[in-house]
């Protein structure tokens, strides 16, 4: 079934504006992205990166609200599908839309895993298993240097705005 300008979208917002939102492509300059992000997010958003297990911000974060990417405008996860995998980062079962996620094959160190980017701005966010909860079965991997939280009441502010 097809949705019109005034249905929502998994995120809340209306579903034109995430076709708007997935369309539209975050560039920048290496130079660029260096003066925007902070060393540590530079290392892992656009040099595919990791940071250290049980050492970054979010991995214990409980607060109610959405993660968006560093590098752009973009809702990635929402607080009530993130869960404790004992992994030492933030994990997600799923994102708030699937079109601002993006997923390619990572045989990098050895391994062959699953990389997870921002669809928008192009950043490595993590990387997605197949060991999660119902009902997606999935766990988004995520580095929380790729991360900045916007709590509920600011969120909902925020999709007002472009609604």
């Amino acid at each position: 079934m097809e949705k019109t300008n005034a249905e929502k979208s998994a995120c809340g917002l209306p579903s034109q504006v995430v076709i708007d939102m997935a369309g539209r492509a975050v560039t920048h300059s290496e130079e660029q992205w260096r003066a925007l992000l902070t060393p540590e997010q530079f290392r892992v958003t656009r040099q595919q990166g990791t940071e250290p297990p049980f050492r970054n911000a979010y991995w214990d974060h409980h607060e109610d609200g959405v993660y968006f990417s560093v590098g752009s405008d973009t809702p990635l996860f929402d607080s009530r599908d993130k869960f404790d995998s004992g992994t030492g980062w933030p994990s997600f079962s799923r994102p708030v839309e699937a079109q601002f996620v993006a997923a390619q094959v990572d045989e990098s160190h050895g391994m062959r895993r699953v990389e997870v980017h921002c669809a928008v701005d192009g950043g490595h966010l993590g990387h997605i298993f197949e060991d999660g909860p119902r009902p997606t079965g999935l766990r988004f991997c995520i580095n929380s240097a790729a991360l900045r939280f916007m709590p509920r009441t600011d969120y909902e502010r925020w999709i007002k705005e472009r609604g």
